[in-house]
């Protein structure tokens, strides 16, 4: 289990705008309408006792992300969510990722739908 008694900090990409070809229903489901979906990451890494900085390129996230227009389509968000935590993880500093997808356009009377996920490094 993560712990939360060590310190640690914490990386963060704010809802980054992407569209991605993504639903199961059928108005989802044309090539020409992408989905826009907002996606935030956090990125844990813990500190040692002297609190130094520990290095995280979250550019790696941002880059593939910027992939999912060109991805095929894809029925769920929870393989979205998988795949962008497995690139998280390819950072050997991360200890642990959040990741949170939300389609805001999805019901007329919510302001998005979607799903949040935390994961811990294995091992």
């Amino acid at each position: 289990m993560w712990d939360w008694s060590r310190n640690y900090i914490r990386i963060t990409l704010r809802n980054v705008q992407v569209e991605v070809k993504l639903g199961l229903h059928p108005w989802e489901r044309h090539p020409e309408r992408p989905t826009r979906l907002l996606v935030s990451v956090d990125l844990f890494a813990y500190q040692d006792a002297q609190n130094r900085r520990v290095p995280i390129n979250y550019d790696l996230v941002r880059r593939f992300l910027q992939t999912w227009k060109d991805r095929p389509h894809t029925d769920l968000l929870e393989e979205l969510a998988e795949d962008l935590i497995e690139v998280c993880f390819q950072d050997p500093n991360v200890d642990a990722c959040r990741v949170e997808l939300i389609k805001p356009d999805i019901f007329n009377e919510a302001e998005g739908a979607g799903i949040e996920v935390y994961r811990r490094r294995e091992g």
